[in-house]
């Protein structure tokens, strides 16, 4: 999907993979219904470019509510909104504005998840040294879109030409049915998640018996974990991977000559930052030897140990 410079949006699709079932064209919007060739799985893309002016931003919204309106199958949205969620992903902005908090409005009265985006903070970036940046362009996925597929991942490309950096989304493949929740011990090595699971289980509040009560909290808690692990802890082998690309980095640097102390500085944090992520891993999969290949046969359990001797 492409927008701004182009004069428009252009949506493009292999015939091959994808059979195109139907589409909407709107004012901010191209709209295409799919069926996955290979398994006849129906969905919608939506190829957003948002207006830059705030006084034509309700119509944009609204556009978003009728393509939901036309069509209730599992939803895939690209676009450039041109207007952030958080002040986070606004250099220099302090506060969350009307504007930030509509935004997030919408995407929770879709029923949509604002994937984590890796490689990156912003998507748009201007002026000297790229002192100004945002995060305008973004992918938006329903729930029961994102089921369907596997390692769902959206990732910043390099930006050799535009000013806005292209984004990749991965869907790895498909899943062969929903995955179980499950705690990861893991989540327990990270700093402050102790008393962010004590803030949630002391915000909910339910009335009847006790045995009714503490059912709902664990639902609700399971919700709050879920999107806490996707949205703010994010895939372990992809950040392990991301923070060793950072070590090599200034492995690389330092061959170049000597580096000044703020270089050291960076070059110490990456590797605290890659250890952290390598531990969590190892906690990951020891966890899950014990809860699925241990359970499963001595033949596998065996494999699973020899596999473990080369991967630690």
């Amino acid at each position: 999907m492409l927008g701004g410079v182009t004069g428009g949006i252009l949506v493009f699709w292999d015939n091959k993979v994808l059979e195109l079932m139907g589409m909407e064209l709107g004012l901010y919007s191209i709209s295409c219904r799919f069926k996955c060739c290979d398994d006849c799985f129906v969905w919608i893309f939506s190829g957003e470019y948002g207006p830059t002016l705030g006084n034509a931003r309700e119509d944009f919204w609204d556009e978003f509510g009728a393509i939901r309106g036309l069509w209730s199958d599992p939803w895939c949205i690209r676009g450039d909104f041109n207007v952030v969620r958080f002040p986070g992903e606004h250099s220099g902005a302090s506060r969350l504005t009307s504007a930030m908090r509509r935004f997030t409005k919408v995407i929770d009265d879709l029923h949509l998840r604002n994937l984590p985006l890796l490689g990156g903070s912003s998507t748009w970036s201007e002026g000297l040294n790229n002192q100004a940046y945002l995060r305008l362009d973004r992918f938006l996925v329903s729930e029961g879109w994102e089921g369907h597929f596997s390692n769902v991942l959206q990732c910043v490309l390099p930006k050799p030409v535009s000013d806005h950096s292209p984004i990749l989304l991965d869907v790895g493949g498909m899943r062969r049915g929903p995955s179980p929740f499950r705690f990861e011990s893991m989540w327990l090595k990270e700093e402050g998640f102790k008393d962010l699971v004590k803030f949630w289980w002391l915000e909910l509040s339910f009335r009847g018996f006790s045995s009714f009560i503490l059912t709902e909290k664990l639902k609700k808690l399971k919700g709050f974990l879920k999107s806490w692990n996707f949205e703010v802890f994010g895939n372990v082998a992809i950040r392990k991977n991301l923070t060793l690309t950072q070590v090599g980095f200034w492995d690389s640097q330092e061959l170049l000559g000597t580096l000044s102390i703020k270089e050291e500085i960076a070059k110490k944090a990456s590797r605290v930052e890659f250890r952290k992520w390598a531990l969590m891993e190892e906690t990951s999969w020891r966890q899950k030897s014990r809860e699925v290949w241990l359970k499963e046969g001595n033949r596998n359990t065996n494999f699973f140990s020899q596999n473990g001797k080369c991967m630690y």
